[in-house]
């Protein structure tokens, strides 16, 4: 299940406060420090290219990439020549107004 945009920022927000939290507290042995804020560093990039590539691709745009696929698969070419020739003999409309002169 892909995570939506509310789930991301708020993803953000927790590792933007522990890499302040990180930043604030005394250095740990062993350079544990800096080695925890590198991680939290590449996971704060991670989330901000999750957050573009979710903010981009909307679930409209994920559906209308599939364009007419489904129906041209389901009723064939057949179907849509159908159709075209319905189009340009029937121009669609309203009909036009008889004027009562016209008789």
């Amino acid at each position: 299940m892909p995570s939506n945009h509310t789930e991301l920022a708020a993803l953000k927000r927790l590792l933007t406060q522990a890499d302040r939290i990180l930043a604030s507290a005394p250095e740990l042995p062993e350079h544990r420090t800096t080695a925890c804020r590198e991680v939290l560093t590449a996971a704060l990039a991670l989330t901000d290219d999750l957050l573009k590539q979710s903010s981009s691709t909307t679930s409209a745009a994920i559906l209308g990439r599939k364009g007419g696929s489904a129906t041209a698969q389901r009723h064939g070419a057949e179907h849509y020549r159908q159709m075209a020739a319905k189009r340009k003999t029937h121009g669609g409309g309203r009909p036009r107004k008889s004027s009562p002169n016209s008789r």
